[in-house]
């Protein structure tokens, strides 16, 4: 769903005007409604608290949310708003928004998407607004294995894609069945595809 405008909104105004329940972005300038289904939300919760337990066991500065409202720019520098499934913010840029929360405009540390029907728009628009971005680590949680052979093989397998930015340029690592996926932002992190595949279930 679309909620058309007289005017092409800003990332501040799309924050202003917004809907309350976190379920939507800013697509060239209008709001536009993110749906997900049931197991989708499983899998972003069941990441939510690995991340969460891990960064406590290491003492790590971070701070673990869903639906963080971002500010992303396309490559003609349109303005975006995104909310990626699970994000990953280093606690002092958390702490910066925590009294005029206007939507972050900094880098993540770490950005999921859990790939539903518009898969593209994970695999293509966001890979290159988040790369743009400088949000230093992003992970495709394709635990359906939606997306075309192209990027998942053949046969399709339900695969983890991991972009660490490297010089300004994500390189990609991918990850299924029982290969444990390598994080930078939680290099001692115990996950698996096939662990995500089972949170998936309920």
């Amino acid at each position: 769903m679309t909620y058309t405008t007289t005017k092409p909104l800003t990332f501040a105004e799309f924050l202003q005007v917004c809907p309350e329940d976190g379920s939507y972005e800013l697509i060239d300038g209008e709001i536009v409604k993110v749906d997900s289904i049931g197991s989708n939300k499983s899998v972003s919760r069941y990441l939510i608290k690995s991340f969460d337990r891990e960064a406590e066991r290491l003492g790590l500065d971070y701070i673990v949310d869903k639906d963080i409202a971002i500010r992303t720019f396309t490559n003609s520098g349109t303005e975006r708003g995104r909310r990626p499934d699970v994000s990953v913010v280093e606690k002092r840029i958390w702490q910066r928004y925590l009294n005029t929360y206007v939507g972050i405009i900094e880098p993540l540390q770490l950005a999921v998407e859990v790939v539903s029907t518009n898969w593209e728009d994970d695999y293509v628009d966001k890979l290159d607004e988040y790369q743009r971005s400088g949000i230093f680590e992003y992970w495709i949680v394709d635990y359906l294995a939606i997306a075309s052979r192209s990027y998942l093989g053949n046969p399709k397998v339900p695969t983890v894609l991991v972009y660490q930015l490297v010089e300004g340029v994500y390189q990609m690592s991918k990850y299924t069945g029982s290969d444990r996926i390598i994080s930078s932002t939680f290099p001692e992190l115990e996950l698996t595809v096939s662990a995500i595949i089972k949170a998936s279930q309920g």
